[in-house]
């Protein structure tokens, strides 16, 4: 009975072993168990340091995760090779060979930007073997290429507007004056200016910037040095300027052919009423006795002496009467002459049309392409009367109110033309 008890206690112990043995892992488990969380491990701290490396030397790319398997384990041996060394707490700055020359010719970064001095990148030798040594291309472009890169969008689209613009004036000119001789006599280049210098030709259009624009000319001319130092008289008066009809017949075929020509233009009713405002309500000795007692006289009814007698005080209304007056008591003047007429666009094919709305935009726009110094830009101070007010849209929308439909109706019709030619909206929705 005892040899019974201890034969199954034999048979127990040895099932017990066979279990133990059939449920005790391999030492090879425990090797790739050891070894795969030793590389999770290193994994991570090669995250870390991919990382740090990134935020010390921005632009740098590591080799791709696309690499060959060969390629992997070289660099997963490198890996552990570094792992294995001591720490190293010496540093220095990354070495010429690891960055592209235009690294460090680089312009210092603007505020705020990404960008950092090289010369103050440190990294640790260990991190340095990450980085490739290949030639780097950086994300961020230098201010300098930003700038340009801005430069020719604005060009572009100005040259693109410019386009436009022109067309409009030839369709315009093909469907109205499809007609009319070819033939360019002194009277169509009467009001153009001549620059030789940077062969420039430029159309007066009074109340567009044409004061502006003659202080430009003279300084090109070699007259002034500054627009500044340019006074009212001397631009209106002392004719520093050459006009094209002042050539012979040769002389101005061969700068319409050659040179650059420019035209401005404004929006005709704010055009207008800037005149009026220049000459009818500030002091003139020429505008109120030659136009101001002529149309007092026919179209006030019970002028007063003093009236009939200075000129002085014409209305807004009685200028209009005036103007749309097909018997008028004294001729046109250019300053509310159609621009249409004064610069004949359609036997003239401007290389240029400004507009009064972006002038300062067109004009240096202009400047940079006829090779003007840099140091010369459009003026932008007021000529004239200088207290005043620009004449705005507002200010245009209060003197036509004192107008009735039919008024309105007549002076759009009598600068209908320079609303089609350079596409201008209607300023009154009871206009047709």
């Amino acid at each position: 009975m005892l040899f019974m008890d201890c034969k199954m206690v034999d048979v127990l112990r040895g099932r017990r072993r066979l279990l133990v043995s059939v449920f005790k892992p391999p030492c090879s488990f425990w090797f790739l168990l050891l070894f795969g969380v030793g590389g999770l491990v290193l994994f991570i701290h090669l995250q870390d340091l991919s990382d740090m490396v990134l935020q010390q030397a921005p632009g740098v790319k590591f080799r791709s995760t696309t690499q060959s398997r060969q390629e992997q384990c070289g660099q997963f041996s490198e890996i552990v090779r570094l792992h294995q060394r001591s720490e190293e707490s010496d540093v220095d700055p990354i070495s010429p060979m690891q960055l592209p020359d235009s690294q460090w010719k680089r312009q210092a970064p603007t505020p705020g930007s990404r960008e950092h001095d090289p010369g103050s990148q440190q990294v640790t030798k260990r991190h340095r073997k990450l980085l490739k040594t290949s030639p780097v291309q950086h994300t961020n472009s230098s201010s300098s290429s930003s700038s340009s890169s801005s430069h020719s969008e604005i060009s572009r689209r100005l040259s693109d507007v410019q386009e436009s613009r022109r067309r409009i004036v030839r369709e315009v000119c093909g469907k109205y004056r499809s007609n009319i001789s070819r033939t360019i006599t002194p009277h169509h280049v009467s009001r153009i200016y001549v620059e030789d210098r940077h062969k420039l030709l430029y159309c007066e259009v009074p109340k567009a910037g044409c004061s502006n624009w003659k202080r430009v000319l003279m300084v090109l001319a070699g007259v002034a040095n500054s627009t500044r130092e340019i006074n009212h008289v001397s631009v209106h008066y002392d004719n520093h300027l050459k006009r094209l009809d002042s050539f012979d017949r040769q002389g101005i075929s061969k700068r319409l052919e050659t040179y650059t020509k420019v035209l401005f233009v404004r929006e005709p009713m704010e055009r207008l009423v800037s005149a009026f405002r220049d000459k009818f309500e500030s002091p003139n000795s020429y505008y109120h006795p030659v136009f101001g007692k002529p149309i007092i006289s026919k179209y006030r009814v019970n002028a007063s002496q003093s009236a009939l007698k200075t000129g002085s005080g014409v209305t807004f209304r009685e200028f209009i009467h005036y103007l749309l007056d097909v018997h008028r008591p004294v001729g046109m003047d250019i300053h509310w002459e159609a621009t249409n007429q004064l610069c004949s666009p359609c036997h003239l094919h401007y290389d240029f049309i400004g507009k009064v709305e972006t002038l300062e935009e067109d004009a240096n726009f202009v400047l940079r392409k006829i090779g003007a110094p840099e140091n010369l830009t459009y003026p932008s101070f007021k000529d004239g009367n200088p207290k005043a007010a620009r004449t705005s849209t507002q200010i245009t929308q209060h003197y036509f109110s004192q107008l009735n439909a039919s008024e309105r109706q007549r002076a759009y019709d009598f600068y209908y033309m320079d609303y089609l030619m350079f596409n201008y909206s209607k300023p009154y929705k009871d206009l047709y």
